[in-house]
């Protein structure tokens, strides 16, 4: 039977296993072997990470070229106004590709997440504002890289779910950052349809 774990990477964790500098990897966390990040997230991203050993799945959930939904809340320094929001929205170019149309939506309230250690910088005088964008793809440093090219860079990023199919999401919820638990029966039979 095949191995589905759920984890809450923290910042500043690797999305491998091993690092030759002494650098915090998954293996801190999780003591089950043979099993590998479906995608990944920065070193500084925070967020829901799924690790298997089953490499189709794998392959189905991480590849751009299947387009699995992945969602993210993002804090950026100032509030974007409705042109960023609608580029954002549309795709726009970053280095040398033009990223996929995302859904983008500016949060009315401040998520209720663990305390970031270390903090993000606090300036009294630029307000912050939180995003969540779902994006079909995940290039290098995408989310942050979007942000950027609007003119709001990003302090905070989580990744909040990833969509199995229009029925079943899986999602950060019960998870404290560094916890890992088993996908449910239900998670479980979702992911094998694929």
């Amino acid at each position: 039977m095949n191995k589905y774990i759920l984890f809450y990477k923290p910042y500043d964790v690797l999305c491998q296993f091993t690092d030759e500098n002494g650098r915090s990897t998954l293996k801190d966390y999780i003591p089950i072997p043979n099993i590998y990040s479906v995608g990944r997230l920065d070193r500084d991203s925070e967020g829901l990470l799924l690790l298997t050993d089953n490499g189709q799945l794998q392959h189905r959930l991480g590849h751009r070229q299947f387009a699995h939904p992945r969602t993210y809340w993002v804090q950026v320094e100032r509030i974007p106004d409705l042109n960023a929001l609608e580029k954002l929205r549309q795709g726009l170019p970053i280095q040398d590709y033009r990223t996929r149309p995302a859904i983008v939506n500016l949060l009315d309230f401040e998520p209720d997440l663990p305390p970031r250690e270390p903090p993000i910088r606090y300036r009294k005088s630029v307000p912050t504002a939180w995003l969540e964008i779902t994006l079909t793809e995940g290039r290098n440093r995408q989310v942050r890289r979007m942000t950027a090219a609007v003119g709001y860079p990003t302090l905070r990023l989580i990744r909040t779910a990833i969509t199995i199919d229009k029925n079943n999401k899986l999602c950060l919820t019960g998870l404290q950052p560094g916890q890992w638990r088993e996908v449910t029966e239900k998670e479980r039979k979702a992911l094998e349809r694929l």
